[in-house]
């Protein structure tokens, strides 16, 4: 993979050798080609009209290699959606909720998930929140949860607020399998800043989500749902027409059938511009060497820098702190620090030409492999004179 001076090149009109933009962990930098797949995409449909689907359907496909290969699934079953919302809706569907009323999760998870979950919760099924911290136990601790009545365990693979690695999730896999319910993993926070062998980590079963929003630099609109091998057994409620596409004329006037491996679990018509957009991306990352491992690498050396020069700064810890047991094998592709006023420090980081986010009372700096040393550095630094010039708490 190139150094990040010579990455940022290829990045030109996100400006990312001119900006301090840590907002790795949420929105990253596309790459220039990025607008070519944009472009493609009207020229296609320009040209073709609506005869445009058969490319389009084309670029979908490379998209589904793209996480294949993010997975190390190889032929593996990937239905899409424009988010991950939209996909765990189509999975909760085909849950038999009236036999197995239980769904057991953290309370670290998303804010999409958390509060569809607080409101099916008000439906009369139960749900039970898991807490999150200490990761280490996670998986452990949801697979004690697990009993008859689960319908599935829903848990991301780096929690989204703190960085945090979830280890064990292969074990929690199998102790879904013995209770008969279904394991949805997030793979968000995973996908493109690490390794996510998903047969090695023993979630050959199990359900998988994420999209390329942050570390994949594939922008919005596209996300994918894996699907396991029974999957074929379940009959979701909520799918599009797409779930039909290959036996329309048939399907008129008849029981609601399905078609087997992910397309059971499609949707419906939708902007292809995104993965016109993400088949560019994708090739772009394979001609530069950007696999996963050698992400990896840079992610967990900035991470670990970005920790180093907080400490350094040596601030007060009912300021701003950070958990210093997790190491850099503990942790995803940003650093948090918590801080009471978290939203406040970020308000001030931007107006000293630092992009970073806050979730709760954790500040996210979220790096990526076209950032130098020097930009972390100085991110750092600005985080440094914001505390020591006071910061307004959020009212």
């Amino acid at each position: 993979m190139p150094a990040p001076a010579d990455l940022a090149r290829h990045y030109s009109r996100f400006a990312v050798a001119e900006r301090l933009l840590l907002s790795g962990h949420s929105h990253q930098a596309w790459p220039d080609v990025a607008a070519d797949g944009q472009a493609e995409a009207f020229a296609d449909a320009a040209r073709e009209v609506d005869g445009k689907w058969e490319r389009a359907f084309a670029k979908a496909e490379e998209v589904r290699e793209g996480f294949r290969r993010a997975l190390e699934d190889p032929g593996g079953e990937l239905a899409l959606g424009a988010n991950t919302h939209e996909l765990v809706l189509r999975f909760l569907s085909a849950l038999a909720l009236r036999e197995r009323p239980r769904l057991v999760s953290t309370d670290g998870e998303f804010h999409s998930l958390r509060r569809q979950l607080a409101r099916l919760g008000e439906e009369r099924l139960e749900v039970v929140r898991v807490a999150s911290a200490p990761a280490g136990t996670l998986a452990e601790r949801l697979a004690a949860e697990v009993d008859e009545r689960t319908s599935a365990v829903l848990v991301s693979s780096v929690l989204f607020e703190t960085s945090s690695i979830v280890p064990g999730l292969g074990d929690l896999a199998a102790a879904c399998e013995r209770a008969g319910a279904e394991l949805l993993v997030d793979a968000y926070h995973a996908l493109g800043n690490m390794p996510f062998p998903l047969h090695e980590l023993g979630l050959g079963g199990a359900w998988v989500t994420g999209g390329g929003y942050k570390y994949l630099q594939l922008g919005e609109g596209n996300c994918f749902l894996r699907v396991p091998a029974h999957a074929d057994e379940l009959r979701p409620a909520i799918t599009g027409w797409y779930a039909e596409f290959a036996t329309l004329e048939a399907a008129a006037g008849s029981e609601v059938a399905y078609p087997r491996g992910a397309m059971r679990y499609a949707g419906s018509t939708y902007d292809p511009t995104s993965h016109y957009r993400a088949a560019r991306v994708l090739a772009f990352f394979e001609q530069h060497g950007m696999t996963a491992a050698a992400l990896r690498d840079r992610y967990r050396r900035q991470v670990a820098l970005l920790a180093d020069r907080f400490d350094a700064l040596d601030a007060p810890e009912e300021v701003i702190t950070r958990d210093r047991s997790a190491g850099p094998d503990d942790l995803g592709g940003f650093l948090a620090l918590e801080a009471p006023n978290a939203p406040a420090l970020q308000r001030a980081l931007t107006e000293r030409g630092v992009m970073s986010d806050s979730r709760g009372r954790y500040l996210r700096l979220g790096p990526a492999p076209y950032l130098n040393d020097a930009q972390l550095v100085a991110a750092v630094d600005a985080l440094g004179d914001t505390l020591r010039a006071g910061v307004t708490p959020v009212a």
